[in-house]
């Protein structure tokens, strides 16, 4: 940190660096966020306009001092494309709705009664696991955008993976100045060019496409059976928020739960997906896609977040530039992907490290263990059509445990109770 300029959240930016650092935050996001919308069968540009629309909304309820991109949310996949099976897309709109009304109502309540219990039931030998595996249960993506898990492995894909990667490694250690905050651009560039080079690239959607095209509005349709199969999802997606405000705290040196205050990020990321649902877009989540760039480059300005946002904006109407931008080749956004997630994995055993966890105390090498276990084992939970796994499985494992734990320690109950 000390070696390198950090440009911190309130920073302004001369417009020189901000145009590249935007883009770059941009990149980043690209890949994972239309894939959403190819899976829903919908045009993806609604998606970049309401990713676009959801971020600036975000950063005005967090008054500026959170920075965070949103991106299409993952967790609505299953229950969503039930719903969409049965009934059709507009009454999955009406569940997204649903959602982010309630987490809107959820983030009011921890306004009333404050975010002190996130202490007690994720404390740092649960919360620094948690925060790993947000990035390390993302490394079979990575693999898999890349091509490695492929049973015939195309050479073609490695080597632009390769390039991609190596550029991105060595950049982030090599690059000086102005450079070495815009490796990840670079590397994305460079990645690019190795496709090109590979013949991995095609244009002919870019020529074919309109220069300019509004993004297809759609308005929700509301039913019972729908919203109660998509709702438990708000499980999910707060167990995600959470975990990704605290990684992100960690990288900028804040403690974003107490200011601006999880009540403010977790309105501004309901009230986003709230919104989607009215015209058509898909949920929003805090991208850790970004959160890794933030971690790489020690750029945590607003005004970049702000720039890519307004960006995403430009591209959705602008249909040459969203489809030049989706020729990009999977094999380029792994490579990018395999820092990313693992500088996030690396910032959860950061909060271990920097809360000087103690694990010659039962509880810490206990809960610790459980979660990892819980988290990479695979194992899966399912209430009606939500299924919990992963990342969010073992938090919910891990707040469980911690809270067992706090009820015993003022029972006196608990063998290795520190002395106060």
């Amino acid at each position: 940190m000390e070696k390198r300029n950090v440009i911190q959240v309130e920073d302004r930016v001369p417009v020189k660096l901000l145009i590249p650092l935007s883009i770059q935050h941009m990149f980043a996001m690209f890949g994972a966020t239309v894939l959403v919308p190819f899976i829903f069968g919908i045009n993806p540009a609604i998606v970049l306009f309401m990713n676009g629309v959801g971020t600036l909304l975000f950063i005005a309820i967090t008054k500026g001092k959170a920075p965070a991109y949103l991106g299409s949310s993952f967790a609505f996949l299953a229950p969503a494309g039930i719903v969409i099976s049965q009934m059709g897309y507009a009454y999955a709109l009406g569940g997204f709705v649903a959602v982010g009304f309630c987490g809107c109502i959820l983030a009011l309540i921890i306004y009333k009664f404050g975010s002190d219990w996130i202490d007690v039931v994720l404390p740092p030998a649960a919360m620094g696991p948690v925060v790993a595996l947000i990035g390390l249960e993302l490394s079979g993506s990575a693999a898999k955008n890349a091509g490695l898990l492929d049973e015939v492995i195309d050479s073609k894909n490695v080597i632009v993976f390769l390039v991609t990667l190596g550029v991105a490694i060595f950049g982030n250690i090599l690059f000086r100045g102005f450079l070495s905050v815009i490796p990840i651009l670079i590397a994305v560039l460079a990645g690019y060019i190795a496709a090109l080079c590979c013949g991995m690239v095609d244009f002919q959607a870019v020529a074919s496409a309109p220069l300019f095209a509004l993004p297809n509005f759609q308005f929700p349709k509301f039913h019972l059976n729908a919203i109660l199969i998509i709702l438990p999802v708000i499980l999910v997606i707060t167990s995600e928020h959470i975990g990704h405000q605290v990684v992100t705290s960690k990288i900028v040196g804040r403690d974003l739960l107490k200011d601006p205050g999880l009540h403010r990020s977790l309105l501004g990321d309901n009230f986003s997906t709230m919104l989607s649902g009215f015209i058509g877009s898909v949920p929003t989540t805090t991208y850790g896609e970004n959160i890794g760039v933030m971690a790489v480059t020690k750029v945590y300005s607003v005004r970049v977040i702000a720039g890519a946002a307004v960006l995403s904006i430009i591209c959705s109407f602008v249909g040459k530039l969203s489809m030049l931008i989706q020729t990009v080749p999977g094999p380029v956004i792994g490579g990018i992907s395999f820092l990313l997630y693992g500088m996030i994995g690396a910032s959860g055993i950061r909060i271990l490290v920097d809360s000087k966890v103690d694990y010659g105390r039962s509880r810490n090498l206990t809960l610790t263990s459980v979660v990892f276990v819980t988290g990479l084992s695979g194992i899966s939970v399912k209430f009606g059509n939500v299924e919990l796994t992963g990342m969010v499985l073992a938090c919910i494992i891990a707040m469980l445990l911690s809270l067992v734990f706090y009820i015993l320690d003022k029972m006196h109950l608990t063998n290795d109770l520190e002395e106060t």
